[in-house]
């Protein structure tokens, strides 16, 4: 049995939910430090000049949690993500089967950024097929020493592997996880290419590394095989 664990990020990236669909077990990692400007509270689009940044605003003061951080309400960032995701994306193949979840989304009030990252997650599980069970971080105790917070989940949930994201052998004590008889597998994963508006004839102009929604709105229910195709062996 494998789990993974992983900040709730906003409108993540392909490579985030192969991991998810990798395990048995994902913790939504909502209880440590926010970063600004990394992809808890952004990610990017494609548009016909290139891509752009979709950036939930926020209000935080510095040491709070992914789960604490509130959003800047007094922007109108929902009405403008909607408009942006309909411009780039309305001549997309999939976009009329796909763009009422997000609009439903994006017409509620969120007060905080954990909530609504975990909203978005949880939707485009469902939306790609995968079947991963989800908890939250918060709702169990554990160190807060980086690896033994993650050793301890693993503990909890009496999961044998541990999937690691790239690079994670870099901040990780191994040796925690050795001592505790959890194996440790790192993901490796290599961005597939896909349809994709704006590309010219031979499939020139691709770029990688966007939102989900992306893939979704250009390849529907091809999506999932097309995300786990980057899956490199271990």
């Amino acid at each position: 049995m494998t789990i993974t664990i992983h900040q709730p990020q906003y409108l993540p990236w392909l490579g985030y939910f192969d991991k998810v669909s990798a395990a048995d077990v994902f913790v939504l990692l909502d209880n440590v430090q926010f970063k600004k400007n990394e992809w808890q509270n952004r990610n990017r689009i494609r548009t016909s000049q290139g891509w752009q940044w979709l950036t939930v605003p926020v209000l935080h003061d510095f040491g709070q949690k992914v789960n604490e951080v509130k959003i800047n309400n007094k922007e109108p960032w929902r009405k403008n993500h909607l408009k942006a995701l309909e411009l780039n994306y309305c001549k997309a193949p999939y976009f009329d089967r796909y763009f009422q979840y997000f609009q439903d989304i994006l017409a509620q009030e969120w007060e905080h950024l954990g909530d609504i990252n975990v909203r978005f997650v949880r939707q485009t599980m469902e939306l790609l097929g995968i079947k991963t069970k989800v908890v939250l971080a918060c709702e169990y105790e554990t160190a807060e020493h980086k690896t033994l917070r993650l050793v301890d989940l693993c503990k909890h949930f009496k999961m044998e592997t541990y999937l690691s994201g790239e690079g994670g052998e870099k901040y990780l004590d191994l040796k925690q996880f050795e001592d505790n008889h959890i194996k440790v597998v790192t993901q490796k994963y290599q961005h597939p290419t896909h349809a994709q508006l704006w590309q010219n004839k031979n499939g020139e102009g691709f770029i990688s590394h966007l939102s989900v929604v992306d893939l979704l709105f250009n390849c529907g229910p091809e999506s999932l095989a097309i995300l786990t195709g980057g899956r490199k062996a271990s």
